[in-house]
């Protein structure tokens, strides 16, 4: 087949700070994805974007070509309002699985495709993974089936959706192009707006254990697709969160899942509770469903029940013990005071080394290794108390892991510690 455009011409277009026409991006995209435009030829395109950005409607037209390559789920047969949620990933981000039961079971469907750990950040398909028998690989019909039988689904996406996104994603990841703010908001908004709910929420991390370390680059991430989800039609709002400091007091995947427990049982950290329930607000808000209150379904059992039928439909038992790792070793605090500062990156590096997470995505996880915390900042913490609980199926992963904490917390005096808040900003449509 001869092809329309050549692949140089729109390399020298974004090179020469232009604008892509659209009929081009929608070439571009599908030629790559069919292997008629070289890895090469993309990576120059890619890196001309990184450097001289893509205007909000040439990104609109470049998200809408990535979503043209498969398929786009068609939800109008679920009965209820459907409302998704997308992280950008953290350490001890176990915020879904609390997040998706708590709205379903306030009468919005939550369709949540979700994906795997790759390094120091957790996935949640291998945090639900540690639960016996529980399955991520759902057909379109079983996914559909539970959205309207429990109101809530957690499973792999199919290969189907946006199928340019995952060749582009792996070229980005060996060409020096990860961190293109406009490549970042296509790879995630392609995927979302291809799930077809009518509401999504995005949590954009902020701080040392995401991917954006500063505001002003989180904040421009979140606008970018806000506008996104905005133009294709999907009611999207961002909050900007901090990740300095890990979420909850676990980083691991059975070591969340209990902890998540904890929280639809009522309980659990308040840093937890706290973002499961401003999410929840948003998601449901933006279905206009307002006059519901998702702390006290956490208080009196309802999400709960929710979260049981939701294990229970992919095959888990929610009845079962979950993995506990075979080793432990217990890390103390080098000094008396107050904690002023954990960082999130070496604790999530930690519990990669102790099993939890993987340097390649073929590499297996253990359900049972990863950190606790023992101490938060603002606790009072004693010279040779324990810090970190580790967790490993292999001791001989210890020395590393320890490694990766050295460093990890700075100890003051009383009153030396001055609290972050949790959500940091709210984005929303420009209007």
């Amino acid at each position: 087949m001869t092809e329309p455009y050549d692949a140089v011409s729109v390399i020298r277009t974004k090179r020469d700070h232009g604008r892509i026409p659209d009929a081009q991006i929608d070439w571009v995209i599908d030629a790559y994805t069919r292997g008629a435009v070289a890895d090469e030829q993309m990576s120059a395109l890619a890196m001309a974007i990184l450097l001289n950005g893509m205007a909000p409607d040439e990104l609109a037209r470049w998200t809408e070509a990535m979503i043209a390559t498969g398929e786009r789920l068609d939800l109008s047969g679920v009965r209820l309002p459907t409302t998704d949620k997308h992280s950008t990933g953290g350490v001890g981000d176990k915020i879904t699985l609390p997040l998706a039961p708590l709205v379903a079971s306030l009468g919005a469907a939550v369709p949540q495709l979700s994906g795997r750990g790759l390094g120091h950040t957790g996935g949640t398909l291998d945090k639900l993974e540690a639960i016996p028998g529980w399955r991520a690989n759902l057909t379109n019909s079983e996914f559909l089936d539970q959205l309207n039988s429990v109101g809530a689904v957690v499973c792999a996406a199919g290969d189907g959706l946006a199928p340019a996104d995952r060749k582009l994603y792996a070229l980005r990841d060996v060409t020096g192009t990860v961190e293109a703010i406009p490549l970042i908001a296509s790879s995630i908004m392609s995927k979302k707006i291809a799930e077809g709910s009518s509401a999504l929420v995005l949590d954009v991390k902020v701080g040392s254990g995401a991917f954006m370390k500063n505001l002003a680059d989180a904040r421009e991430l979140a606008e970018t697709m806000v506008a996104l989800g905005t133009a294709a039609g999907t009611h999207t709002v961002a909050l900007l969160t901090d990740m300095d400091t890990p979420l909850g007091r676990t980083a691991g995947n059975a070591l969340e899942v209990r902890e998540s427990l904890e929280v639809l049982a009522g309980g659990g950290p308040a840093d937890v509770v706290e973002l499961t329930v401003a999410l929840a607000s948003e998601m449901l808000a933006g279905v206009g469903i307002t006059d519901v209150d998702p702390a006290a379904a956490l208080a009196d059992g309802r999400a709960m029940d929710t979260w049981r039928r939701m294990i229970a439909a992919q095959g888990g038992d929610p009845d079962a013990d979950l993995p506990v790792a075979r080793e432990k070793h217990l890390v103390a605090a080098p000094a008396t005071g107050v904690l002023t500062r954990l960082d999130a990156y070496a604790v999530g590096v930690a519990a990669w080394r102790l099993g939890a997470g993987r340097a390649r995505k073929e590499d297996a996880v253990s359900a049972g290794a990863g950190v606790v915390l023992l101490a938060k900042p603002g606790e009072q913490v004693t010279e040779g108390q324990p810090l970190f609980e580790l967790h490993a199926d292999d001791a001989g992963r210890f020395d590393r892991a320890i490694e990766a904490l050295d460093g990890a917390v700075d100890i003051g005096a009383a009153g030396a510690h001055t609290a972050t808040p949790l959500v940091l900003g709210r984005v929303t449509a420009q209007r």
